[in-house]
């Protein structure tokens, strides 16, 4: 539910308050398609072209207006990089790392379905 406020005698809507169910390193996978991911970056709310969002078939079109998951994503055949709904992901209960080229880079030990992120060294 939305709260409605009026600013210069106009109505502004608040955005939702929504909460992310996963955070970054943890592995997750996806409710439908099954591939398995590590979450690297997670946005609020929908931030990506609107040409990606057209391309998703409409009757298994996810709501905008919930957190969206950067994975470092794989599958049996290969990685990549995913942008995930969270309506679309489960824990990852497998107990299993995720074989990403990229995940040594970013992250550094992976115990209990997590990875801990790398701190971060700058000059």
């Amino acid at each position: 539910m939305n709260d409605t406020i009026q600013i210069f005698g106009s109505d502004i809507s608040a955005p939702p308050i929504v909460h992310a169910r996963f955070s970054i390193g943890d592995v997750v996978q996806h409710r439908l398609f099954g591939f398995r991911g590590v979450v690297f970056d997670i946005d609020p709310v929908f931030a990506n072209t609107e040409e990606w969002y057209q391309a998703i078939p409409e009757g298994v079109r996810p709501d905008k207006d919930q957190p969206f998951y950067h994975l470092l994503a794989e599958n049996g055949e290969t990685s990549y990089v995913a942008y995930v709904s969270q309506q679309n992901l489960i824990a990852d209960d497998s107990d299993e790392p995720v074989d990403h080229p990229a995940i040594a880079g970013m992250f550094g030990t992976y115990a209990h379905g997590k990875y801990q992120l790398r701190p971060l060294h700058r000059h």
